[in-house]
C-alpha cells in the first residue's frame, strides 16, 4: 500500500508540474531543450511526462521539461525504459550503454535519494542529492559499476547502486 501511495505521489507531482507549464508550449520546449547540448536537442522529440508530444524529433532522443520531481532531461530510449521500469517496480536489465543529459541540473526539483529511487522525503533520507549539471550513464554490465564510488561528493559516482536502476552520475560542473 505504501509503495502504491509513493508511486501515486510521484505521478501526481509529474502531472501537476506539467500543468504549471501547460499554458506555455514554448516554455515547456525551452525547458526541455535546456537539458542537453544543441546537437542533441535540436532534433530530439520533446514530450510532457504524460507522453504528449510537443515536438516530433528524428535523432532517437526524447527530452522532457522541468518537473517537480525531476529537472529537465534528454534521454536515449534505454533511459526511458529504465524510468518506465522503475515507475512500475519492474526488473530492468539494460542491453547497451546509454546516456541521459541533465545539463540544467535538477533546477527547482526536489532531488532524490542516492540509494532509494522510491524515497520522497529529504528529511527522512541521509543521502539526499540535488545535482547541478550532469550526465547519467547506464551500462549493460553491472560489473562495470563495482569499483566506482557511491559517494555523491565524488565527481563520478553510482546512484541507486543496489537496485536494478543503478547508473553512473557524472558531474559536469561543481555548481548545483
Amino acid at each position: 500500500m505504501k509503495i502504491q501511495w509513493i508511486v501515486t505521489c510521484v505521478c501526481l507531482c509529474l502531472s501537476v508540474s506539467t500543468l504549471a507549464l501547460a499554458g506555455d508550449h514554448d516554455a515547456m520546449i525551452a525547458s526541455a531543450e535546456s537539458a542537453g547540448p544543441a546537437s542533441v536537442t535540436a532534433k530530439a522529440t520533446i514530450k510532457t511526462p504524460d507522453g504528449t508530444v510537443l515536438r516530433k524529433g528524428s535523432n532517437g532522443y526524447t527530452c522532457y521539461p522541468q518537473q517537480d520531481a525531476l529537472g529537465p532531461m534528454c534521454n536515449e530510449p534505454v533511459w526511458d525504459a529504465l524510468i518506465g521500469a522503475m515507475m512500475k517496480k519492474e526488473a530492468f536489465d539494460p542491453d547497451r550503454f546509454s546516456v541521459s543529459y541533465m545539463l540544467a541540473g535538477e533546477g527547482t526539483a526536489l532531488g532524490v535519494s542516492n540509494s532509494d529511487p522510491y524515497a520522497t522525503d529529504p528529511a527522512k533520507s541521509d543521502d539526499w542529492v540535488k545535482e547541478g549539471p550532469h550526465l547519467m550513464i547506464v551500462v549493460p554490465d553491472r560489473g562495470m559499476l563495482e569499483n566506482l564510488s557511491d559517494d555523491p561528493n565524488d565527481p563520478v559516482y553510482v546512484m541507486w547502486k543496489d537496485t536494478p536502476y543503478a547508473h553512473i552520475m557524472l558531474k559536469v560542473t561543481d555548481e548545483e
